[in-house]
C-alpha cells in the first residue's frame, strides 16, 4: 500500500532569536556593560591618588551628609539643593516646550493643508539642528549681554534705564536656551500622534456643537496623548543630564546634577561621580514610570 509522499518542509530561515542577536550585542555591549561598571565604580573608595577597589558605602553616604536638617542659613544640603534646582529646571522647560510643542504641532497638522508645505515648514524647524548645541548657545550671548542687541533695543526704546542683568547666565538664560534646543523633541512625537487621528472624528464633534476648545480638549488632546507622552520623556532624561547648558548659559554660577557630575569627573572623583550618576538615573527612571503610569504607551502604539 503505497503512502502519500510527504510534502517538502518549507523554509522557515534564521529563528527570531538569531536574529535578534546583533541588536542583544550591541545592547549588551554599548549600554548594559558600561552602565554596570558605573555601579561597580560606585562602590569603590578613592584618595587623591588613586581607585581602591574595595567595597564601601562612603560615596553614597558622602552624597546626603548632612541632608537630614537644615543649614544654619535655613538651605537644604547641597545635593538636595541640587537636585530640587535641576527638577525645577526640568520642570519648567518640559511645561514650555509643551506648550509650543503643542501649539506648533497642531498648526502643521490641522492648519497646513498642504502636505508639501508641511513638509517644507518640518524641515524648517529642524534647521536649528544643522549647527551644534554650542554654537546654538553662543548665539545667545551678543543678544542678551550687558552691551547685546536686546538691551541696547530696550534703551533705546527707553522701557529700560539700564541694561538687564538677569537676561545673560542667570536662571532665564538657562531655560531660555533649553526651550530653544529641545522644543523639537517635543514637536515631533506629537505631530506624528496628531497626523494619525481620523479627521472624521473632528467633523463629528463640530457637527456635535462642540465648540473649538471643545474639540480640542475631549478629542484632539486625549488622541494625542502617546506623542505628549513620548516627548515628555525625551525632555526630561534630556534636561535632567546637561551639563554643558547649564555651564555655558550659567555662567558657571549655577548647579544642576549633571554639572556637578561633571566637575566631580574633572577632579578625578570617579566613585563619587558614578554614585551620583546611578542616583541621576534612579530617579530619572522613577520620573518615567511615574509618566508611563499614565498613559500605557503599549496599548497606545
Amino acid at each position: 500500500m503505497s503512502t502519500a509522499a510527504k510534502p517538502p518542509r518549507a523554509h522557515t530561515g534564521l529563528h527570531p532569536w538569531w536574529q535578534a542577536l546583533p541588536f542583544s550585542a550591541v545592547f549588551l555591549l554599548f549600554f548594559l556593560v558600561p552602565l554596570g561598571l558605573v555601579v561597580m565604580v560606585s562602590f569603590w573608595d578613592f584618595n587623591d591618588y588613586e581607585l581602591l577597589p574595595a567595597f564601601t558605602w562612603r560615596n553614597y553616604v558622602s552624597m546626603w551628609e548632612g541632608c537630614s536638617r537644615l543649614t544654619e542659613h535655613g538651605d537644604f544640603c547641597v545635593t538636595l539643593s541640587t537636585y530640587l534646582s535641576t527638577l525645577q529646571f526640568t520642570l519648567l522647560t518640559w511645561a514650555v516646550t509643551l506648550v509650543l510643542g503643542f501649539a506648533l504641532a497642531y498648526f502643521l497638522a490641522f492648519h497646513v493643508r498642504s502636505p508639501g508645505m508641511q513638509t517644507l515648514l518640518f524641515v524648517l524647524c529642524t534647521v536649528p539642528f544643522w549647527t551644534s548645541n554650542v554654537i546654538r548657545m553662543i548665539s545667545w550671548v551678543p543678544l542678551l549681554g550687558r552691551n547685546g542687541l536686546v538691551n541696547q533695543g530696550l534703551q533705546g526704546l527707553h522701557l529700560t534705564d539700564g541694561p538687564l542683568d538677569w537676561l545673560l547666565f542667570s536662571n532665564f538664560s538657562v531655560l531660555l536656551a533649553f526651550v530653544h534646543l529641545y522644543t523639537m523633541f517635543m514637536i515631533v512625537p506629537i505631530f506624528n500622534s496628531m497626523m494619525r487621528i481620523d479627521r472624521s472624528l473632528l467633523e463629528a464633534a463640530k457637527d456635535a456643537g462642540a465648540s473649538a476648545w471643545q474639540t480640542l480638549w475631549h478629542v484632539v488632546v486625549p488622541l494625542s496623548r502617546t506623542g505628549i507622552l513620548i516627548g515628555s520623556i525625551f525632555i526630561v532624561t534630556i534636561v535632567m543630564g546637561d551639563f554643558v547648558t547649564v555651564g555655558v548659559m550659567g555662567g558657571q554660577q549655577i548647579a544642576s546634577i549633571g554639572k556637578m557630575i561633571q566637575v566631580q569627573t574633572s577632579y578625578l572623583q570617579f566613585p563619587l561621580a558614578a554614585a551620583n550618576a546611578v542616583v541621576l538615573l534612579l530617579t530619572v527612571l522613577m520620573i518615567v514610570w511615574g509618566l508611563t503610569r499614565v498613559v500605557d504607551i503599549r496599548k497606545e502604539l
